[in-house]
């Protein structure tokens, strides 16, 4: 459908302006989900005024965003192959971008609009592999080899073992804290409007500042990548290449050189793609050894490194490989991703600032379902303590370590422990609908974004 309009032409701008303000809406979703779950036990238990509760996340959230980096945020837009991220023809990915946001910001609306606590990262990923899977079948390619399952697997890994932890770590540290303790306020539900004691009130902020920290330091991230692509394909040639990456720029042709021999001998059935790539690299810094990207079009030479970084990823993973062949291509792709991995600190800021909109807008439907709805009691001060301190320290060194996991699963498993561990008991019927969103989300998502893409993408429609 989309493929009929010239890229350039008006449609073409109206069409990525709409994927921008989508994404920016998305972000806000986020906001609606997860970043309640930060904000969640301060509010409840009256330790802050829902306002001062809000402002403070998102300026954690900020900082977070700013202090993480961006793995995260590269780690997901890895999934897609380099032909969605780049269009051989110069095109901007509108096709792409409209499956992604409008699939995981249906999805979010409708799970938040029931007050079901939903994975944000959940949506994202699920429509990056409805996309990947939706080209390859178009490309004819076999689904193993056109979706990069083993970035897949990794990420997925993550987002399933980060609950449980949160659900066997959180239920032990109140468990101890019940035997240590034994009674007091940490495990007496709030009553009407009164805040709980001083000490209490500081224990619940500084738990909500790390859960808001950390969640800046992972799920800041996840829309950044998907800004900058949207943005990339507004402004080609101010936003395609990183401009602080002048060295690595200058860098390319030599190290596309050195890929050339590995992709040839251990890449996909792409590797005439990735070869050509490389070689494309290597001629334009022959030309223009110190200018980095003008000739040819900037947008252009980042769909070279991306091809060839895509099949230096294959070959790292490549059976029989050295072990200093190896070590050649994590160096060779350390040193080539810089021009094309990066965000303005405005991308940074934009995204935290709809983070923290989102949550001020739509935060009291999750936070009633996480204080009121899990268990067969309240939420007590403890319970949301010790689900939020583990949670800031799971989500935090996720963060830092590139792999994206859901603050909204590790908070609900996190405070379902608690429960279990109270002797409480939980809601069974509130936890299977949970279950259920958390179940459906990547196949609906999935479907939604594939079937999306193949309709715009396909000159048929």
């Amino acid at each position: 459908m989309l493929v009929h309009f010239d890229p350039s032409s008006g449609v073409i701008v109206a069409m990525l302006l709409v994927c921008f303000f989508l994404v920016l809406a998305f972000e806000a979703t986020n906001g609606f989900h997860d970043t309640s779950n930060a904000v969640a036990t301060v509010i409840y238990t009256n330790s802050l005024k829902p306002i001062p509760a809000v402002i403070w996340s998102g300026l954690l959230n900020f900082i977070g965003v700013l202090v993480g980096g961006i793995a995260v945020a590269y780690a997901l837009v890895e999934i897609l192959p380099p032909d969605v991220l780049t269009p051989p023809n110069g095109a901007p990915a509108v096709p792409m971008l409209v499956s992604l946001f409008a699939s995981a910001l249906f999805w979010n609306m409708l799970t938040w609009y029931f007050g079901i606590p939903n994975s944000s990262s959940h949506c994202i990923i699920g429509s990056l592999i409805g996309v990947a899977a939706s080209d390859a079948l178009q490309q004819s390619r076999a689904l193993g080899q056109g979706v990069d399952w083993h970035q897949i697997v990794k990420v997925l890994e993550a987002l399933a073992v980060s609950p449980i932890l949160g659900f066997v770590l959180a239920g032990g540290l109140y468990g101890v804290l019940r035997l240590v303790v034994r009674r007091g306020h940490l495990f007496e539900p709030p009553e009407g409007d009164t805040p709980p004691t001083w000490w209490l009130r500081a224990l619940l902020i500084l738990t909500c500042t790390g859960v808001s920290f950390s969640h800046g330091t992972n799920d800041g991230q996840k829309s950044i990548g998907l800004i900058m692509l949207t943005i990339i394909g507004l402004m080609p040639a101010t936003y395609a290449l990183n401009p602080n990456a002048q060295t690595q720029l200058s860098e390319l042709g030599r190290n596309a050189a050195l890929a050339v021999p590995l992709i040839r001998h251990y890449g996909d059935d792409r590797r005439d793609r990735g070869v050509q790539a490389a070689q494309a690299l290597v001629r334009m810094n022959e030309a223009a050894p110190q200018t980095g990207a003008r000739n040819p079009a900037r947008s252009q030479v980042r769909g070279d490194v991306y091809e060839v970084l895509s099949q230096l990823k294959h070959v790292g993973e490549a059976k029989g490989l050295s072990k200093a062949d190896r070590a050649k291509v994590a160096g060779l792709r350390k040193t080539m991703g810089p021009p094309v991995h990066y965000a303005p600190i405005w991308v940074r800021v934009l995204s935290a600032v709809c983070l923290g909109a989102g949550t001020m807008v739509g935060y009291k439907r999750v936070v009633r379902t996480l204080g009121e709805r899990l268990g067969k009691q309240h939420m007590t001060p403890g319970q949301g303590a010790s689900a939020e301190l583990v949670g800031s320290v799971l989500i935090g060194t996720a963060g830092f370590t590139g792999l994206p996991v859901s603050t909204t699963h590790i908070i609900t498993s996190g405070i379902t422990g608690t429960m279990v561990a109270g002797g409480q008991g939980v809601q069974t019927g509130v936890l299977v609908r949970i279950g259920l969103a958390w179940l459906f989300t990547l196949p609906v998502t999935i479907l939604l974004a594939g079937g999306l893409f193949y309709i715009l993408n396909n000159p048929g429609f």
